[in-house]
């Protein structure tokens, strides 16, 4: 089987994205200067790690004046330190998207970069161990140690290197430490806060993989139902048609948001038009009646849930016209997204090789599921006891777009609630989820998804203000469209009766009937 060539990104900064935008630095706040040159930095250099560069750059309209400092930890951890002259004292790290190994120059990271250096954090980031050009997907989990690396070492690796670079650099270490990552960056966040708990007072964790190995056991089973009975791309317009149309109104209101799809009843083989005959665009075929089933039901296994089935939402089309599915669960005859991610894990992080199937298509997953247990006991991100991380204060701020097509949410909700379970109530004063309806992946979708985790994250740890109802906006064309509260879980947000339903002063948050 041929991969295509192609990767679906999400920008850290796109129109509908939570990123760095409302924070501000208190300006009573004495910045520190560094106490080094940055050159002098190459000192460093020792058994841990290596300084490979240490330059002074920026001072122009784009980025403040700052010392970048590229580091290499074996094998092949690259590690970007960057240290204004004027620091806010604080360490903000960011993470990383699919099977991470990003170029750290790319466009995106520079930008995310820039925009926190410009409010006086020292930034740092890593590319997890591998370069993805030269080991593109899982190819570099053939190597033991570059797989270590990627599920949890670089992590730690990173936060503490670059506390000993700020350190030397400014005479003392950050005051506070604040993680940020979306999508594998958000089950990069939650690694920490399990196993690394020291690492960073402050983590914002966005639509995580956090069930690493069951992740890709349900993309292997509904890679095999479309094998059977594909969704043509033209077809989800009338899918996302009768999926609104029977749970839009399940929250009270006709908005076009599905507050939250586990509350809506929707049945393929009911709900959807059946072809009698020969297939045609108006209709589907039983066998792709089955293929949904597939989709939207759970992933059993020799009589075990392994996965929830997807919540529905995520067949609609975003403002830029295409279905929240179209790339990231369907694509028109090639592989979709989660197949691509699938087919590499199926090639490369199976364990023991021997015998092991060759592609998605002879996987059995009733016998060789079990290939998968040892990826899930490094990378998988579901431990709920977080006692250490609360101990030392600590603070979590997830969120969730229901509509995500490319992680399941409702494996989000349950995480949270499995927290709660070992940890009690009172596990809300250090760490919160925000469910966001109608939101795709990280950004994007039909509901207001524009929001700043960091705003939020930072008062909280620093001053004990723990966030309630964030407002999110939703921007078309750079206008503001919709502005919605997202209300901690389980609450959710309601109509008052009146006024504008898109505007978050006519809702409130309240428990859900």
């Amino acid at each position: 089987m041929r991969l295509p060539l192609f990767l679906i990104a999400v920008g850290a900064f796109a129109q509908n994205s939570p990123h760095i935008r409302d924070w501000k630095p208190d300006l009573s706040e004495t910045p520190a200067a560094p106490k080094s040159a940055c050159a002098a930095l190459y000192r460093l250099t020792g058994y841990d790690f290596s300084v490979m560069t240490a330059e002074a750059l920026g001072g122009d309209a784009t980025v403040p004046p700052f010392c970048r400092v590229l580091i290499l930890v074996q094998p092949e951890i690259r590690i970007e330190v960057s240290l204004p002259t004027a620091w806010n004292r604080r360490l903000y790290m960011f993470g990383n998207g699919g099977y991470a190994g990003e170029n750290l120059e790319a466009q995106g990271r520079v930008a995310h970069r820039n925009a926190a250096l410009k409010l006086g954090f020292a930034v740092t980031q890593t590319n997890t161990g591998h370069d993805a050009e030269q080991e593109p997907l899982a190819v570099f989990a053939l190597n033991q140690q570059k797989l270590v690396d990627f599920a949890f070492r670089s992590l730690h690796v990173t936060a503490e290197t670059a506390k000993r670079v700020a350190e030397a650099y400014y005479g003392s270490r950050p005051a506070r430490s604040y993680f940020n990552g979306c999508s594998t960056g958000g089950r990069q966040g939650l690694i920490l806060a399990q196993r690394f708990p020291d690492d960073f007072d402050g983590i914002i964790v966005g639509a995580p993989v956090l069930d690493y190995a069951p992740h890709r056991l349900r993309a292997i089973a509904i890679y095999q139902a479309l094998s059977k009975g594909p969704i043509p791309a033209a077809k989800l317009a009338l899918l996302a048609e009768r999926v609104y149309a029977r749970c839009d109104g399940t929250d009270g209101l006709n908005d076009g948001l599905i507050t939250d799809p586990r509350r809506c009843d929707f049945k393929p083989a009911r709900d959807v038009p059946v072809c009698a005959g020969e297939e045609r665009e108006d209709c589907f075929t039983p066998q792709q009646i089955r293929t949904l089933e597939t989709i939207y039901g759970d992933v059993i296994l020799n009589g075990e849930r392994v996965a929830p089935g997807f919540p529905v939402g995520a067949e609609i089309a975003g403002p830029n016209g295409q279905s929240g599915w179209d790339g990231w669960m369907v694509r028109d005859g090639q592989l979709s997204q989660a197949a691509v991610f699938a087919d590499s894990s199926i090639r490369h992080l199976q364990f023991p090789k021997a015998g092991a199937p060759a592609d998605m298509a002879s996987f059995n997953l009733e016998k060789d599921a079990s290939r998968f247990d040892w990826l899930g006991k490094l990378a998988n991100a579901t431990d709920p006891d977080l006692r250490r991380f609360r101990d030392r204060g600590g603070k979590i701020l997830m969120y969730f777009g229901w509509a995500d097509p490319a992680v399941n949410a409702v494996k989000g909700a349950e995480y949270y609630e499995q927290v709660l379970k070992e940890m009690g109530p009172a596990a809300r004063d250090f760490f919160r989820l925000y469910m966001m309806p109608g939101v795709f992946h990280c950004s994007g979708g039909v509901g207001p998804a524009c929001f700043d985790p960091l705003a939020n994250i930072v008062p909280w740890v620093e001053r004990g203000q723990a966030p309630e109802a964030i407002v999110a906006s939703q921007i078309d064309g750079g206008k503001t469209v919709r502005t919605r509260p997202l209300c901690p879980y389980p609450q959710v947000a309601k109509y008052r009766g009146e006024g504008n339903v898109d505007e978050a002063a006519n809702f409130r948050c309240a428990g859900p009937d």
